[in-house]
């Protein structure tokens, strides 16, 4: 592995979860699949000393160095990391808001391509996350599996013969496994459907989350769905329950809600998404709640063939590019609040005005 100290390189693309393709895009922006590992020896990071600490990062460390495929893996000690460096991590999806938060010593390591990191010291030692663009948990799960079987061959991990993996949570102990799709819901939540279909989730062991996982706000319209517990089921029972029952029934129930919308008055909600990239092509300076709510908006309408003029691919970056630690990373510098509303709104006349907005790249 090799030290990664300067994070600029990871600002001037996107990760491979945010291309807008693999199956059921529209609706699904990523599948995730995480495993909560613990080494054996060690007590959980909650009873973990300082020195507990600098000791689970080393020895995870030297473990995957001896692996020759993550030779060219970029390793962040983000114990280093500045605040908006590590918040950057965090809206890039490769790293959790409680390691970003935490103290101590705790570091990941990230695929270039963005399919998978791997953090140390987190709620568990180890938590190793795939993600994949669109409806895709099968090769997401397939992949982690190799991950997890190669590092398990350098480590030993806390194992009990009659519950599995030992975790911190114990929603987490057996497989370790939590199943994770995001998805965008704009047609449930413009016609008040959200809470309902929800409830329902929840009867059968489901969990709702916002866009950065758990006690994360619910904004445009973005959604992660995941099961509850792991103990007593297999990972393929999760892997069904939740890609091949759960999401679909969420899948189908967004579907007509944006066919409702389309039947009820195509002509106003033709209005409604324009109205909403006009804001967003124009504006001075616009908030990071107010650029999620429009450009929400002008993703259903890119789904629906309302916008032809704008790449899906483009509108699933710019809901992450706008976000504020990226916007000070792409401009070398912190910035205050009312600047970063001034940046923001150059950054997307930028990408929806020029031709960026009709290319599968951002700059």
């Amino acid at each position: 592995m090799k030290e990664a100290t300067d994070l600029s390189v990871l600002v001037q693309k996107s990760g491979e979860w945010l291309r807008g393709t693999g199956p059921e895009s529209d609706i699904v922006i990523s599948s995730r699949i995480r495993l909560a590992r613990n080494l054996a020896g060690f007590p959980f990071i909650r009873k973990c000393s300082p020195e507990d600490r600098e000791k689970i990062e080393r020895q995870v460390r030297s473990r995957l160095e001896n692996l020759p495929e993550w030779d060219e893996i970029p390793y962040v000690d983000i114990a280093t990391l500045s605040e908006v460096d590590r918040q950057f991590l965090v809206e890039r999806q490769l790293i959790s808001r409680e390691i970003a938060d935490s103290e101590g010593s705790r570091a990941v390591a990230i695929d270039p391509s963005e399919q998978y990191s791997v953090m140390i010291n987190e709620e568990d030692h180890l938590r190793i996350q795939v993600m994949h663009s669109g409806l895709d948990l099968l090769s997401a799960w397939e992949q982690i599996d190799r991950i997890d079987d190669a590092i398990e061959g350098e480590v030993l991990y806390a194992f009990h013969n009659k519950f599995g993996y030992l975790t911190a949570c114990p929603t987490n102990v057996g497989t370790g496994l939590r199943v994770s799709v995001m998805l965008h819901l704009p047609g449930l939540v413009i016609t008040q459907q959200i809470e309902k279909v929800f409830r329902s989730m929840q009867r059968i062991n489901v969990t709702v989350r916002g866009l950065y996982g758990e006690g994360s706000q619910y904004t445009g319209d973005f959604y992660q769905v995941s099961n509850q517990v792991t103990l007593g089921h297999t990972e393929k029972e999760l892997l069904e329950m939740v890609g091949q029952e759960v999401v679909p029934r969420i899948i189908d129930y967004e579907r007509k809600a944006r066919e409702f919308l389309i039947e009820k008055g195509q002509q106003d909600l033709h209005d409604d998404v324009s109205r909403a990239l006009g804001i967003l092509s124009t504006a001075r300076k616009i908030s990071s709640e107010e650029t999620m709510h429009y450009l929400s908006k002008v993703r259903m309408g890119v789904n629906l063939g309302l916008i032809d003029d704008v790449q899906l691919a483009t509108i699933n970056k710019l809901f992450i590019h706008t976000q504020p630690a990226h916007l000070q990373k792409l401009h070398g510098r912190v910035l205050t609040t009312s600047d970063r509303n001034v940046q923001r709104a150059s950054y997307l006349q930028r990408h929806l005005c020029g031709p960026a907005g009709r290319s599968d790249e951002l700059n």
